[in-house]
């Protein structure tokens, strides 16, 4: 048992270093460190000074610790911080999922390889250093402690939730309502008991359910512990209820059968479900529910199909019978293990050069600051960059921010919609920052009253013509 444990902990390493192949420089990343840097010298930042149009104006910085986190990271490792930071949180969720359930693992070696292995097709699209990547540890940690108290009644490990909540609050605040969520699911299923076909609930006994009502509570108010206090236990359903924002940025858009890159999460959830259905044991009551909130979080938007992965994985070893014969498995281990860090060996110069890739080159940014513009126009996407590098911007990442305010003129300036030339005048922009596929270039590039400044592969920098 021993060696088995060795093999899966030496498997889950070496995993982690392949998805590391898989490695996307955000650009949100820029905003992120420059955040992380300035909080570390002035203290948490509760109003933009990153843009001229919002310079002064309330900030929900739900993400403050975690920027801090990665100015430190990066004031120790430098330029690597960006692929240590995601390999100790890939490491961490897998270790917390092995961990937790190293039992089940165990007892069908075959399956759990493939379940392991499936991970692959749920989080290549989100190796990054953003916060996101510390939530999927939250998640895995949450389900962890609720299973623990409905496994074993006695256990009062789920009273460290509370304190989790504190710590998802300030990494994470835009996703850390599932903490109490998740309590408020276990104790509402608990109150159940029936058997209908194949599925069946037994309900928990009142101390079980009075510990996840007592939990869920405390969560609640875990969460108020934060710079910006109860304002963050609404904060994520304020961003729901957002469609300009979901409808315009790319990960919250929708999962959908006609995009082939969303047919990975659409394997995921047919594996699942055919486990339950193949499965010879009843289906618990509980395990669906989170299975089916789990699949309409996925569906919902693409940045929650982990979610997935992570909750079932507590779940799906339920259903999966023992394989009494485990002969061959641990040089199969072995040898995935070694197919898994091979890739990571050949590619790492690539990796690195992703690392160091950014959408402006110096002379972008030099010309920029040479020109000093008063209301500079940007790109959505190049506000990290611009911010990274001491200038003010329309508008970067932080559309949440933005979303009440000019974002919407944005997006009509960019494509040129409703009286977008009223629009341009009303913010007297003096230089535009533009990325030639979209209409805006085509508006700046044959309007006499503009000139260009210079330009870098597919990005152009127009000034206003001084008379």
């Amino acid at each position: 048992m021993k060696n088995k444990k060795r093999l899966f902990i030496f498997l889950l390493v070496c995993l982690s270093f392949f998805l590391l192949c898989f490695y996307i420089k955000d650009s949100d990343y820029y905003w992120h460190i420059k955040a992380g840097e300035v909080m570390l010298e002035e203290g948490i930042l509760t109003k933009d000074i990153f843009s001229w149009y919002m310079n002064g104006k309330y900030w929900m910085s739900h993400e403050w610790l975690f920027e801090v986190t990665i100015a430190f990271f990066e004031n120790i490792f430098g330029d690597f911080h960006m692929i240590i930071y995601p390999f100790i949180c890939i490491l961490s969720l897998l270790s917390i999922i092995f961990f937790s359930n190293k039992e089940e693992f165990y007892k069908n070696t075959l399956f759990s390889l493939g379940w392991i292995t499936l991970f692959i097709f749920i989080i290549t699209g989100f190796i990054q250093v953003r916060p996101h990547m510390i939530s999927f540890c939250f998640v895995g940690i949450t389900m962890y402690l609720l299973f623990d108290l409905y496994r074993n009644n006695d256990s009062k490990k789920i009273y460290f939730l509370p304190l989790l909540g504190v710590l998802w609050s300030n990494f994470h605040g835009g996703s850390s309502s599932l903490i109490y969520i998740f309590c408020f699911i276990f104790f509402i299923c608990g109150l159940f008991k029936f058997k209908f076909s194949k599925l069946e609930s037994s309900r928990f006994n009142k101390k079980v359910l009075y510990t996840y009502l007592i939990v869920g509570i405390l969560c609640i108010i875990s969460l108020c512990f934060n710079p910006h206090g109860f304002k963050m236990v609404m904060y994520p359903y304020i961003n729901l209820g957002d469609t300009l924002m979901i409808s315009n940025i790319s990960e919250w858009q929708p999962t959908v059968l006609s995009k082939s890159s969303h047919y990975a999460y659409f394997i995921v959830i047919t594996v699942i479900g055919s486990i339950f259905l193949l499965s010879k044991k009843k289906i618990k009551f509980l395990d669906l529910v989170l299975f089916g909130v789990s699949v309409f979080l996925g569906l919902k938007s693409i940045r929650f199909w982990p979610y997935t992965y992570i909750i079932m994985s507590f779940i799906v070893f339920d259903y999966i019978p023992e394989r009494k014969d485990d002969k061959g498995t641990s040089m199969i281990m072995l040898v995935l293990g070694c197919l898994f860090l091979l890739p990571f060996i050949f590619s790492y110069g690539d990796i690195y050069s992703r690392m160091n890739s950014f959408n402006l080159n110096e002379k972008m940014i030099s010309t920029i600051k040479e020109e000093s513009p008063k209301r500079l126009y940007n790109m959505y996407d190049y506000g990290g960059e611009l911010i990274y590098n001491d200038i003010d911007v329309f508008i970067d990442g932080r559309a949440d921010l933005y979303s009440k305010y000019n974002y919407e003129d944005y997006l009509n300036i960019s494509y040129l919609k409703q009286d977008y030339v009223k629009l341009i005048n009303k913010y007297k922009f003096d230089y535009f920052l533009v990325d030639e596929r979209y209409p805006i270039y085509t508006y700046l590039k044959y309007n006499s009253n503009y000139e260009l400044a210079y330009k870098y592969k597919n990005t152009y920098l127009y000034k206003e013509k001084r008379t």
